[in-house]
């Protein structure tokens, strides 16, 4: 009892003390709100005036909403609104099972491009690639269009034809014919090659987990002289977050899986382990590549920092941040979908624009290797102009030669990056492998030292 009423006699000593402070706080805090205020009414009259002036009648509803994604996607890519229509879209895609193409797509400067085409979609089949930009849909221009309005012109009934103009880099834009399915991807498959089991994860959604367990033990039960596994991430855009942590769980007997940071630095929340690791302690190598996203990074950094798996193949994409679907009215007015928070890996990294580098850098193919070359990064997180800053003092690492390429005499028909992985399974890890020379692209320092060169006047001389 006495604890209490000390606490309230402090209490009231502080108040009385503080009043002039909480006053002047008081008229300092409302100057923004002020400010605020009048913003609202700013849109307020540019609202009266678009209804009342615009060349034609107008849909309030729509010019609100696309205010609403405005506002949310000038924050960073990954904001947005999602109206009742999108919203139920996105659950049902979530859920493994929806209408349309099989792409994952964001906007960058008002263009649609192709952040990973799913596995055994229509997009897949038909050729479509990470970093396309998708400019046209049925012939109709999506420029300036946002995500999800250019999602809502590729969605349609199944087995309707849909036809996507293509803008590919250092290729004539070009038409790929379509025919819409019943998206019903598995995210998770296996298969053997030789002595090692491939489990494939081409994204997290509610049945990954379930999936890639089923998968791998229906492996093991036909090959129980399994030797190794390869978890292939490439390509994989992510998905839901307890997934990933699901995934991770299944090769790890406990600890840190990884860690979210809000605003608040006190708030952390911190996701673990369970005992258990469905292997058995096989050797792992996870593949990764530039298409590597989100989830996909959160096993690949939660395996490699843990010390249960190698990284094999490239610089993933650099997505450090969760959302949070944040339904408006019960979802009668849609949802937000906002980033509220940053992940750390076990060792504490965040990956945030700059991705995980894999133990051993494998290009998949001699042009890829050319491109890593030539550019100071690949299509990934720190592309994007509103992109949340990485760590202090951090960079995506800059253009460089890729460690390995196929060399001249590998069967092009084969996986490349599989090729290596199986090597360092069959070694023991990446330092016992035997390294292959590197290849021998020529760097963008030095093109452009040649170009200049090229260009280079004669030296002019003066007549005396």
């Amino acid at each position: 009892m006495k604890k209490y009423l000390l606490i309230g006699a402090s209490a009231f000593v502080l108040g009385a003390g503080s009043m002039a402070y909480v006053s002047q706080q008081a008229l300092a805090s409302a100057q923004p709100r002020a400010k605020t205020y009048r913003m609202l009414g700013l849109f307020g009259d540019v609202l009266n005036t678009v209804e009342n002036q615009y060349v034609t009648e107008v849909d309030d509803t729509k010019l609100i909403q696309a205010a609403i994604d405005g506002m949310l996607t000038s924050l960073d890519p990954h904001s947005g609104y999602l109206d009742p229509s999108d919203f139920d879209d996105m659950r049902d895609q979530t859920r493994g099972e929806y209408g349309g193409l099989g792409i994952e797509v964001t906007t960058e400067d008002g263009v649609v491009k192709v952040i990973s085409p799913m596995d055994g979609t229509p997009a897949f089949k038909a050729g479509i690639k990470a970093g396309d930009y998708i400019t046209a849909v049925n012939g109709e221009s999506v420029l300036g269009l946002s995500v999800n309005d250019a999602v809502k012109q590729m969605r349609g009934r199944p087995g309707e034809a849909v036809t996507l103009t293509i803008a590919r880099e250092k290729s004539d834009p070009f038409d790929v014919k379509l025919v819409r399915e019943v998206i019903k991807p598995k995210s998770a498959t296996a298969r053997m090659e030789g002595d090692y089991g491939i489990l494939r994860i081409g994204s997290f959604n509610e049945k990954t987990t379930d999936e890639a367990e089923e998968a791998f033990f229906e492996l093991k039960a036909k090959n129980p002289k399994m030797k190794g596994l390869i978890l292939d991430l490439r390509n994989n855009p992510g998905g839901l977050l307890d997934q990933a942590v699901g995934v991770s769980d299944l090769f790890l007997e406990g600890g840190e899986i990884v860690s979210q940071r809000g605003r608040d630095p006190r708030d952390v929340e911190r996701y673990n382990a369970r005992p258990g690791d469905i292997t058995g302690g096989l050797p792992i190598v996870v593949l990764i590549n530039s298409g590597s996203a989100s989830a996909a990074e959160i096993v690949a950094g939660a395996l490699q920092d843990r010390k249960r798996a190698e990284l094999v193949g490239l610089t993933s994409f650099g997505k450090g941040s969760v959302q949070t679907v944040i339904p408006l009215r019960g979802g009668i007015d849609g949802a937000l979908k906002l980033t509220t928070a940053r992940y750390y890996t076990p060792s504490g990294r965040s990956i945030q624009k700059t991705g995980i580098e894999p133990n051993l850098e494998v290009a998949l193919t001699r042009e890829e290797a050319q491109a890593i070359a030539n550019r100071s990064y690949q299509f990934s997180e720190a592309s994007f102009r509103n992109a949340l800053n990485a760590d202090e003092g951090k960079v995506r690492r800059g253009a460089h030669e890729p460690a390995e390429a196929p060399p001249e005499a590998f069967d092009e028909k084969k996986d490349f990056q599989i090729a290596r992985a199986m090597d360092v399974l069959k070694f023991g890890s990446v330092a016992a492998t035997p390294k292959l020379p590197k290849p021998q692209p020529k760097l963008a320092g030095i093109i452009a030292k040649e170009k200049v060169a090229v260009v280079k006047p004669p030296p002019t001389t003066t007549q005396k």
